[in-house]
């Protein structure tokens, strides 16, 4: 499984912006997927998963009512539609899809991981 983030770039404080993730070689239909991030001199850190399906998602506190996961199955792609964004949200945002349908967050459950795309948000 490939995976490639994109959308990411430079932002104002309030603006919105979404990311995809396409993949390839192997379907995502079956499995939990997720975004993650990670901020300079930060450690990666969950901000949201998706079953597979589409039936649940679980966030992390601080994007909460402000970033929304989606994806469609038919086309590969994940979504993270980001808004009210924030200079805290300033990161490299990772898309990963995990080895089975749990919704879970640790690092460890997901085994395919893109290369990232930078979010910049300016204050």
């Amino acid at each position: 499984v490939q995976l490639q983030a994109s959308g990411g770039g430079l932002v104002q404080a309030g603006g919105s912006l979404r990311l995809s993730c396409q993949a390839s070689g192997r379907t995502l239909s079956s499995h939990t997927m997720a975004w993650f991030r990670r901020a300079p001199g930060k450690e990666r850190e969950f901000v949201v998963a998706i079953t597979s399906k589409g039936g649940s998602t679980y966030y992390a506190d601080s994007v909460k009512g402000r970033f929304t996961i989606s994806r469609d199955n038919a086309n590969n792609t994940l979504y993270l539609q980001m808004n009210s964004l924030k200079p805290e949200d300033t990161a490299v945002y990772y898309c990963a899809r995990s080895n089975d349908n749990f919704l879970v967050s640790e690092i460890s459950r997901f085994t395919y991981w893109g290369r990232g795309t930078q979010l910049t948000v300016s204050s």
